[in-house]
């Protein structure tokens, strides 16, 4: 696991590009948002919503993209020779990005802070759940990359994974206002209580049962994905 760790990082490391549209990206479109909004108040309502999807949308398509890129390779079908568990090579894949993505969620905080964000709650909390959230793209990122044959196809994922929980996680109406059909299939996506739970930081001082429930439901959500998409490896023996 560590040995693929290591492997990711060192691959994000010669390829500055897809570095700066992780980390970068999300910091620029925080500040062209600031100044869109032009004002402090209503960025703060919208800002912390944003600050899950960003990073659950960019992990989604680099993931899915680079984990397809070593099914196709024939890198992930070498590794499955060897007597290593599949949720230990995926959980090295998961902790390579995870670690790119906590350096994006940094960033990103610390320029949403800067530029005005106001959060009632913990920061420390607010970090945890962009983090988990990002671990969300992450993991269904490896997952979808069993599903296509070409980068296209992984990009042609974005509008059937990402784009229905980005418009009905609540960013624009509540779900609780919703028609009952679109709150129902609200409630069965994982980024609707990742975007719960960081609304409820940036309003509320303190955590309580609800925040504790979306934080479980996501941690759910990415440990469900990962191994789901360990089912999908296929052991070879040559």
């Amino acid at each position: 696991m560590i040995a693929t760790t290591v492997r990711v990082l060192r691959q994000l490391r010669h390829d500055p590009r897809t570095v700066a549209l992780l980390v970068v990206v999300p910091a620029l479109l925080m500040l062209l948002l600031r100044y869109v909004l032009d004002s402090k108040t209503t960025f703060s309502h919208v800002a912390p919503a944003l600050l899950g999807i960003f990073p659950f949308l960019l992990m989604f398509l680099v993931t899915s993209i680079a984990t397809l890129r070593e099914r196709t390779s024939g890198t992930l079908e070498r590794l499955m020779t060897a007597p290593l568990p599949k949720l230990a090579l995926l959980a090295g894949y998961a902790a390579g990005f995870s670690l790119v993505a906590l350096v994006q969620v940094g960033v990103t905080t610390a320029v949403s802070l800067a530029l005005g964000l106001s959060v009632t709650g913990s920061v420390g909390w607010l970090v945890v759940v962009t983090v988990g959230d990002a671990l969300l793209g992450v993991a269904l990122g490896l997952l979808a990359s069993a599903f296509a044959a070409t980068e296209f196809q992984a990009i042609q994922l974005m509008p059937v994974v990402v784009l229905p929980q980005v418009l009905l996680c609540g960013l624009f109406q509540p779900r609780a206002q919703m028609a009952t059909v679109l709150r129902w299939v609200a409630d069965v996506m994982p980024v609707s209580y990742a975007v719960e739970a960081l609304q409820h930081v940036a309003a509320q001082p303190d955590v309580d049962a609800a925040f504790a429930r979306d934080v479980l439901v996501l941690a759910a959500f990415v440990a469900g994905a990962l191994v789901a998409a360990a089912g999908t490896l296929r052991r070879r023996t040559r």
